[in-house]
């Protein structure tokens, strides 16, 4: 029997919501400290096989690298643990008794989960351990090419969280992946917030689902490197920071900017920390492998070592290379290296002064990284804080790489693998998400003053509470006596051959003479002709309209992913109907330049 494969995953949807809704019910209701039991036997669950998971990650998708993935999954099941400890977030959260204010925290019920293929475990766990510290149900929708190793994080999960006392189901993944189930559970009634990482369309898919969402926009994050600042340090961090699981992360670095008289130094450390320097013709091979000409990344070289997206772009680098590091000459859909690339790859720009640097900065940002994440490498105080004042990200890092300091590892943002961008970025919030954003807060409040005394009102005038006057009445019209008028109008009609006795007259009014000498005028006209007959000549019947007849439309049996790159490069859509085979890969390209087009067969 043959089943329709949208139709199987939105059934699965609907009863992995109902699942987790019903679990929730009895969730909801758990003290914080029930809760934190919980939650620390599901996070011990993620320390226990942080490497298993990240291994798996790495086969299934290709992407990034085993031990930083390790170290991603700590960051969440870890330090984000400890980190949670003691957040007061369900039940009674303070009580002000010089205000009257009682505020108690409420669970918004069940989280939608967007898993990115990038961080398909740390995601995982991330999103599972914020949702039950606040009190809620979750339920995941993981990415079509790693939905082996999400769904195993999230049994691993869930049975953790059952063992320590949370009801069964209160973790649901989704094994049926498909873009059609992922809009249903967005959409879902008894959704309550949505989590999306990810693309630009699923962050926009989210935002226009009609539930609350947070997602995140992308990441360009540039970094300068000012005079004062340790050179070595520096150079190293932003190694370090860009090699980090090959780039994978939002927050990576993708540009070093300093002053040209710091190039030879800087290059020197470059060197030293094993990152190899691109030739200008290695520099433009690597910006036509890495960037498509509709400007997003190619998807076969995210997360690739440097060796391997060297080898794809027609050079040798040698085994042990950190990163790859290219010259680029300014910023914009001119220069590929300029955008995002997520991959071991650091654009260059040697500027003429620190007044340079910060406009370098600022455009990298504006082109396809705002609100998101910048870093300065300085000593000089008062040159930090210009540079924070004036880029556009909410994350602005000092001497730190920038992964490690944007998820709070190295700085005391809070851990989040969840990084808003803020109103600027289109997104709800700037913060780094995390289980305080998962809830809503109730307020009881008691009578404490009058109206009257919460505002000073200047007493008003009795002139301000009087009706406005009237209008004054328009002047009347100066009367004409009646004896003029009749005048006026025995001279008009005698100049046209028209004359009257005079006869005797009564005291009129003006109106009544006037009336009777204009019936008598027309009393003496000679009664016009009537008209010639007119025979109705009917208009010859417009031809009927005729349909212009439908082009013809070629329905695709199957369609791949060469199928939609091919379409992209042609600006031309695909028509698919009811029983086209699309394969993952080829839906996921073809959504973000909205390719397939349903259509029904004749």
């Amino acid at each position: 029997m043959l089943y329709d494969s949208d139709l199987v995953a939105i059934q699965e949807v609907r009863s992995k919501v109902e699942t987790a809704y019903a679990a929730w019910e009895k969730y909801r209701n758990f003290s914080q400290e029930q809760i934190d039991a919980v939650v620390e036997r599901a996070a011990a669950a993620g320390r226990a096989h942080a490497v298993s998971l990240a291994r798996m990650a790495v086969e299934e998708t290709g992407y990034g690298n085993v031990p930083d993935k390790v170290a991603k999954n700590l960051l969440n099941a870890d330090f984000l643990c400890r980190t949670m400890r003691g957040m007061k977030l369900v039940g009674l959260l303070r009580e002000i008794p010089e205000q009257k204010l009682v505020e108690y925290g409420v669970p918004v019920g069940v989280v939608a989960a967007i898993i990115p293929m990038t961080n398909p475990t740390s995601t995982v766990i991330y999103k599972t351990l914020i949702s039950l510290k606040s009190g809620n149900g979750i339920v995941i929708s993981p990415h079509p090419r790693a939905q082996k190793c999400t769904a195993h994080a999230a049994d691993l999960l869930h049975k953790a969280a059952v063992e320590a006392g949370a009801p069964d189901g209160i973790v649901q993944c989704l094994s049926n992946v498909t873009q059609e189930a992922t809009q249903a559970l967005m959409r879902h009634p008894k959704t309550g917030v949505i989590l999306a990482t990810g693309g630009h369309g699923l962050v926009r898919a989210a935002y226009t689902s009609g539930k609350p969402a947070f997602g995140v926009g992308p990441g360009n994050v540039p970094v300068l490197l000012e005079k004062t600042a340790d050179i070595a340090q520096a150079v190293a961090s932003v190694v370090q920071g860009k090699a980090f699981d090959y780039g994978t992360v939002c927050s990576s670095e993708q540009a070093l900017v300093s002053c040209r008289a710091m190039r030879e130094a800087v290059l020197a450390e470059l060197r030293k920390n094993r990152a190899y320097l691109c030739s200008p013709a290695q520099a433009e091979a690597l910006g036509k492998l890495l960037i498509t000409p509709q400007g997003t990344v190619d998807p076969t070289c995210v997360g690739q070592s440097p060796v391997r997206i060297a080898r794809m772009a027609g050079f040798d680098v040698p085994p042990d290379t950190s990163i790859l590091a290219a010259e680029v000459q300014g910023v914009g859909k001119d220069f590929p290296l300029s955008r995002e690339k997520l991959s071991p790859v650091l654009a260059l720009y040697f500027v003429e002064s620190f007044a340079a640097a910060m406009d370098t900065c600022e455009a990298i940002l504006r082109f396809g990284g705002l609100g998101h994440t910048c870093v300065i490498f300085s000593q000089d105080e008062a040159r930090i804080r210009e540079f924070a004042a004036r880029m556009p990200a909410y994350r602005v890092l000092v001497n730190t790489p920038a992964p490690h300091g944007s998820v709070g590892l190295t700085t005391n943002v809070f851990p989040s693998m969840t990084l808003g961008c803020g109103a600027v970025a289109g997104n709800a919030t700037s913060d780094n998400v995390g289980p305080q954003h998962l809830i809503n807060i109730k307020r009881l409040a008691w009578w404490v003053r009058r109206p009257e005394d919460a505002m000073e009102i200047p007493p008003i005038p009795d002139s301000a509470l009087l009706p406005a006057p009237a209008s004054a009445p328009a002047p009347a019209p100066a009367t004409v006596p009646p004896e003029l008028i009749e005048a006026a109008v025995r001279k008009y009609l005698a100049e046209h051959g028209y004359a009257a006795a005079a006869p005797a007259r009564p005291v009129l009014s003006a109106a009544e003479i006037a009336a009777q000498v204009v019936e008598r005028f027309l009393a003496s006209r000679p009664a016009p002709p009537p008209p010639p007959p007119v025979c109705p000549v009917p208009a010859p019947a417009a031809p009927p309209p005729q349909a212009a007849p439908e082009p013809e439309v070629q329905i695709a049996d199957f369609v791949c992913e060469k199928d939609v790159r091919e379409a992209i490069t042609q600006k031309r859509k695909i028509f698919i109907g009811p029983k086209t085979i699309v394969t993952p890969a080829a839906r996921e390209l073809a959504a973000a330049g909205d390719i397939l087009v349903m259509a029904q067969r004749s």
